[in-house]
């Protein structure tokens, strides 16, 4: 069964994206259909560097450092979304903690200071954090633009193939990355 919430937090993502320039000219040219047949997957197509543990460790830990002349200028809508997506974060973090690695790609450490924060602090970095978000694998290029073809076809079969392959992504980005072979 799919997570609604997720996927409702996805679609706004891709809407919010049409307007990016990290996947604004592939997903633009699908209808709002073919962009919520796109945001139901199993995991976040959104990113807010939730893989960086020393970045959630700091700014989860950090009180009142941010002054109104701090603040980046950015769309409501934006923050709007970030905060939304924190608030997700925070959720699966509380309740399913094993399944914020796959569904976001937050390791158990950040998964746990998620789980310890307020919402409070959470509103705060909704404004904070709108600068981090990006596209989930924006370098694999090959997967967007799988996900936008398939989504463009009247066969669901393929959209579903190419949104389960990100499942394979989300495990691969979790496994250490191998030293190069030294030269002879």
């Amino acid at each position: 069964m799919q997570d609604a919430s997720l996927g409702e937090l996805n679609r706004r993502f891709l809407d919010l994206s049409c307007y990016r320039a990290d996947l604004g000219g592939r997903l633009a040219q699908l209808s709002a259909a073919q962009r919520a047949a796109v945001a139901d997957c199993p995991y976040a197509l959104f990113d807010l560097r939730f893989h960086d543990e020393a970045h959630w460790q700091l700014r989860l830990a950090e009180r009142g450092l941010w002054h109104v002349a701090d603040r980046p200028q950015i769309d409501g809508e934006l923050v709007e979304f970030v905060r939304l997506a924190l608030f997700y974060a925070w959720y699966i973090a509380s309740t399913a903690r094993a399944s914020a690695l796959l569904v976001l790609g937050m390791p158990e450490r950040t998964a746990a200071a998620f789980a310890r924060s307020t919402m409070s602090r959470l509103t705060d970095l909704g404004l904070t954090e709108s600068g981090h978000l990006s596209a989930r694998w924006s370098h694999c290029e090959g997967y967007w633009s799988a996900l936008a073809t398939a989504a463009s076809r009247p066969d669901t079969t393929q959209l579903r193939r190419v949104q389960l392959s990100g499942i394979q992504l989300a495990a691969a980005a979790q496994l250490p990355l191998r030293p190069k072979p030294r030269e002879v």
